[in-house]
């Protein structure tokens, strides 16, 4: 019965008039009237009851095509400066709106709020996003439409506020024109949507556009933004200017081991951030001695248990500015996009230069850094990686451009060389594209070639060496249906590939995978009773399908056409009330620890689920895989298992203060053939952040990580510890002011080394 209900309101929706799909519509300011609007969330200014309306938003989770069942209104005002827009979410029950002070950047469907997604390149490749939650703090970042990847990098010269009210609670965005990247001629006309998230049982997200899940991407939909007129043209030639110098004092107590002198050092370092808009299709972004010691520390991951180096996400704006031009992705460490650019292979940059350039049906980047060393350089090959200390400083460059052929399809090239001086370097020569071949259907693929004369002796050491040539190939095909949502990959990469501005974390292989996924319509189960029933919004039968093969390496004697690992893993997933999935598979897999050794037959079973339960504890996360597992090092099985938790904790104090707990925990261990464990890994990350108001707060930070080796025949005992320790203080006035205090420590043992910084770090923007 349901059912025949929505199928009549959706082919009634069919029948309506055309105008019924319009989008918001805009309503053109004069500047004195503009300049009159206080951005204080309210709603009240005489203008805003001219504005037009928009109020046909459509739920899109937790189950799609079904009406909105609270309003919301959108109204959008436009100035010579500036987009306004404001939004009206009415709440019946406001009492239970999720609204806890957080940082910038950290809006997650456990919190109430709204979000804008805008286009003005109007390809919806890529959108610039602002999420306003009901509190008025901020996120914003890019959205790329290729893999639906959200990049929260990006800082945007955006204002916002909220105002709670007693039917629920309005916000107020302005964004500056200035801020929006769009082409100078021919550019297609803007787009938008905007979605809501109201965090209860149902865990609801509705949005303006009729989107659902059978749409290629979420951005897939976006409305033309109606009523700009030529506004487009009028800001295209407006310049914009930003530059933000920082200074940061620290001072730096070295305690190297027992026996070993003390090191004291006290540095007073200036360094500046320029962005420069000449006009609205170029970008410049310029650093100077860039001091990155404020950025968040990477979440530890369990590393003691594999031979291949591990992606970490990117945290610096300067490399992200035009993430969407690069390609460049942080969804689950795409290898494919992390292949072409990873940013974190540039580790102390003593100054860098980017330009980004968009047209209507072309775009371009090149970046040029030159990074003082300090890092690690990987060369990789079909059974793990092997890690080098970058011989001193380099010279990083990179450049891309994508053209569009027709609408679905595009094409890429890229160039890539790290010098490194004294004839030592690595390039690389690449081509991409995209291929949408209908609503259902998507290529993807790239082919990279390399070329390196670097290379490492017996000890570590960098030495020259006959130019060395490689190639990277991937192949990508994409199905999505109602009923269907299916990837298979072909990837290739010869033993002699090398990007050392990119990720490579294995060569010399070729694999095929296939990822299946069959859908089926919600239901709703009662096994135990009444008390028991939850509902199943979106159900997907999985499995999952991989072989990889060695390609010939003389240099290491790997033969062809071994067996590297073989997987088949069965498993489903399904969505539930309070924004809650959960999935589990079965591994009946087939791997090699190296080559030319037995292929062992592990099998495991995996667990788990995520969940936003209640306003305080905001998200919960479990995953545990248990059964028998490879010991790499040993090259046996064992009983054995992994375990990942994450919490999330949101706690509001007296006074307007705020309190964020989220703690993370994992550990791994495979047993000994004598039993008890042979191998055990794990960490803990501890973070509490006390909000004394939406511009002051205190992070403390403590992260451990711990790894043993008990000693079985072939292998040797070994123990490693390492903790990490921060207090920082924070006053942020948006991306204009910001000044941190703080105090971090750092041990590792055996060695018994500890290392303690105290820093004052400042930073004031000037802009025009």
């Amino acid at each position: 019965m349901k059912q025949v209900f929505w199928g009549l309101v959706l082919a009634c929706t069919q029948l309506m008039p055309a105008h019924a799909s319009l989008g918001p519509q805009v309503l053109r300011l004069a500047e004195s009237q503009a300049a009159e609007l206080r951005i204080d969330g309210r709603l009240d200014e005489a203008v805003w009851q001219r504005a037009p309306v928009f109020d046909r938003f459509v739920q899109f989770q937790p189950e799609d095509k079904k009406p909105a069942a609270w309003r919301t209104t959108v109204q959008v005002l436009a100035s010579e400066e500036a987009l306004i827009i404001g939004i009206r979410a009415y709440d019946p029950v406001p009492e239970l709106i999720r609204a806890p002070l957080s940082r910038r950047d950290k809006i997650a469907r456990d919190q109430d709020f709204v979000a804008v997604y805008l286009d003005p390149v109007g390809h919806r490749r890529s959108a610039q996003f602002a999420r306003i939650s009901a509190a008025g703090v901020l996120a914003d970042g890019l959205i790329m439409a290729a893999d639906d990847a959200v990049d929260y990098s990006p800082d945007f010269e955006l204002q916002a506020a909220a105002q709670r009210l007693p039917d629920g609670y309005s916000v107020e965005l302005r964004w500056p024109l200035s801020a929006l990247r769009f082409p100078h001629s021919e550019g297609l006309p803007w787009r938008i949507m905007v979605a809501r998230n109201i965090p209860r049982e149902a865990a609801t997200l509705v949005v303006s556009a009729p989107l659902d899940r059978e749409s290629q991407s979420f951005i897939a939909e976006l409305q033309v933004l109606e009523g700009l007129g030529d506004l487009a043209q009028q800001a295209r030639e407006r310049s914009f200017l930003s530059l933000r110098p920082e200074l940061t004092l620290r001072q730096r107590r070295d305690e190297p081991g027992p026996g070993q002198p003390v090191q004291h050092q006290r540095e007073l370092s200036l360094g500046a951030e320029l962005k420069w808009r000449p006009r609205a299709d170029w970008v410049i972004d310029a650093t100077l001695n860039p001091d990155f010691s404020q950025v968040e520390l990477d979440a530890p991951q369990l590393a003691g248990n594999t031979r291949y180096a591990l992606s970490l996400p990117e945290k610096r704006a300067f490399f992200l500015e035009s993430g969407d031009v690069v390609g460049q992705s942080l969804v689950d460490g795409n290898a494919h996009t992390l292949a072409a650019f990873y940013s974190r292979a540039i580790t102390d940059p003593d100054w860098g230069l980017r330009a980004t350039w968009r047209g209507a049906a072309a775009e371009a980047t090149a970046l040029s850094v030159r990074d003082a060393g300090g890092g690690q350089v990987l060369r990789a090959d079909a059974y793990g990686t092997e890690v080098y200390a970058q011989p001193g400083a380099s010279r990083a460059s990179f450049l891309r451009g994508r053209q569009q052929l027709a609408p679905g399809r595009d094409l890429g090239l890229l160039l890539s060389e790290r010098d490194y001086g004294g004839g030592l370097y690595n390039r690389v020569l690449g081509a991409d594209g995209h291929w949408q071949l209908n609503e259902q259907h998507q290529l993807r693929g790239h082919l990279l070639l390399s070329r390196s004369s670097l290379g490492f002796d017996e000890q570590g050491q960098a030495q020259a060496i006959a130019a060395k040539a490689g190639q990277h190939l991937w192949l990508g095909w994409r199905h999505l249906s109602e009923d269907w949502s299916n990837l298979w990959d072909l990837e290739e990469v010869s033993p002699g590939f090398a990007h050392d501005n990119g990720f490579i974390s294995q060569a010399g292989y070729r694999r095929l995978t296939a990822h299946l996924a069959k859908r089926q319509p919600g239901l709703e189960l009662a096994p135990l009773g009444e008390w028991s029933r939850f509902p199943i919004y979106e159900l997907e039968w999985q499995l999952m399908l991989q072989q990889s093969q060695t390609l010939a390496d003389a240099r290491l004697g790997v033969p062809g056409a071994e067996l590297i690992d073989r997987k088949l893993q069965p498993g489903f997933w399904f969505a539930t009330a309070r924004n809650s999935g959960v999935w589990g598979h079965l591994g009946l897999d087939a791997v090699r620890a190296h080559s030319g050794g037995r292929l062992h037959a592990p099998r495991t079973l995996s667990l788990g689920f995520e969940s936003n339960p209640n306003a305080w504890l905001s998200f919960l996360m479990a995953e545990l895989e248990w059964g028998r597992r490879l010991d790499v090092a040993a090259d046996r099985l064992g009983r054995g298992a992994n375990l990942t938790v994450e919490a999330k904790l949101r706690i509001p104090l007296p006074q307007g203060f705020g309190l964020e707990w989220e703690q993370r925990w994992g550990e791994g261990f495979v047993a000994g053939p004598q039993g008890g464990r042979s191998l055990t890994d794990s960490n803990r990350q501890t973070l509490l952040i006390l909000h004394l108001s939406a511009r002051d707060s205190v992070r403390l930070i403590h992260q451990a990580t711990y790894f043993e080796r008990r000693a079985e025949l072939g292998l040797f005992p070994a123990e490693e510890k390492t903790r990490h320790r921060s207090l920082v203080y924070q006053h942020r006035d948006g991306l204009d002011r910001v000044f941190s205090l703080g105090l971090s420590q750092a041990d590792e043992s055996p060695t018994q080394a500890r290392g303690t910084e105290l820093f004052a770090k400042a930073l004031l923007a000037w802009q025009r």
